[in-house]
């Protein structure tokens, strides 16, 4: 009997007994239904927020700050954190938020999204990032990115195609003495930054990938842990987006390009 309460209930209570989770359900409420990329301003725990989708805005809010997929411990005191795939900033405000002292290095392409970045750090008072208007990316020389108008910018799109700045993320990497946390968040293109940066990864402490994979690509998921077994992290793999049945079920309905998304979490013993 205590399990079965136990089980019917925790769902619930999970969604109720904290502040954040609280503001979550709000979030849901007011913007769970509004037209996709319609420029909105929305306000979440302490923050005022310029969000030009509501739907990937309320997601991220449950991923980064009620989730904490990017919660991590250091013992430094000016901890480097590097952004990779910053958006409108939500991650930066969590960053910022709980590691008072970091030093944030904020890398975003969309032209367009990158600006809305800015302004999210500004009117928030947000003093320790440091905003990259690249694309992380295998070399300097610029790439071809398909703008999607939320969080989906990618390279595997072949829609609304634009050439914008590229930054070798691999040299960025080798002129820091440590990183504490690298987060990569790229939409598609981890496979071929992590093959470029597989021999700089010695000074990463923890790393968050969010991988991709196209239906119509390689998946390539083994060469990315290859990487991280290499430079001996250990790791943690979450689903973001789950199938039931997938023998028979092959396609991601909120997604169909796309047939796996993972969180992989790595980080040193």
């Amino acid at each position: 009997m205590k399990l079965f309460f136990k089980y019917l209930f925790k769902e619930p209570y999970h969604n109720l007994r904290t502040k954040k989770t609280r503001e979550f359900l709000k979030l849901l409420f007011l913007y769970g239904d509004k037209p996709r990329y319609k420029k909105h301003s929305a306000g979440y725990l302490e923050f005022n927020i310029v969000v030009p989708d509501t739907l990937s805005f309320v997601w991220q809010c449950k991923e980064i700050f009620v989730d904490e997929n990017y919660k991590f411990h250091t013992s430094s005191l000016n901890p480097v954190i590097y952004d990779c795939g910053a958006n409108i900033g939500v991650s930066c405000l969590y960053f910022s938020r709980n590691y008072l002292s970091a030093k944030i290095k904020a890398f975003e392409a969309d032209p367009n999204i990158v600006k809305i970045l800015k302004e999210n750090l500004e009117q928030n008072n947000v003093k320790n990032v440091e905003v990259f208007k690249e694309a992380v990316w295998i070399d300097n020389n610029g790439v071809d990115l398909s703008l999607e108008g939320a969080d989906g910018a990618s390279i595997f799109s072949k829609r609304n195609v634009i050439k914008v700045p590229s930054v070798r993320l691999k040299d960025l990497i080798e002129k820091e003495k440590i990183i504490d946390m690298l987060k990569i968040d790229i939409e598609g293109a981890e496979h071929d930054v992590l093959i470029d940066c597989q021999h700089s990864l010695n000074n990463v402490d923890n790393i968050f990938i969010e991988f991709h994979s196209f239906a119509n690509s390689n998946q390539n998921l083994s060469e990315v842990l290859s990487i991280l077994e290499k430079n001996n992290f250990r790791y943690f793999i979450k689903p973001v987006n789950d199938r039931s049945t997938p023998f028979v079920n092959r396609v991601n309905k909120s997604n169909p390009a796309m047939d796996l998304q993972l969180n992989i979490y790595g980080y040193r013993d």
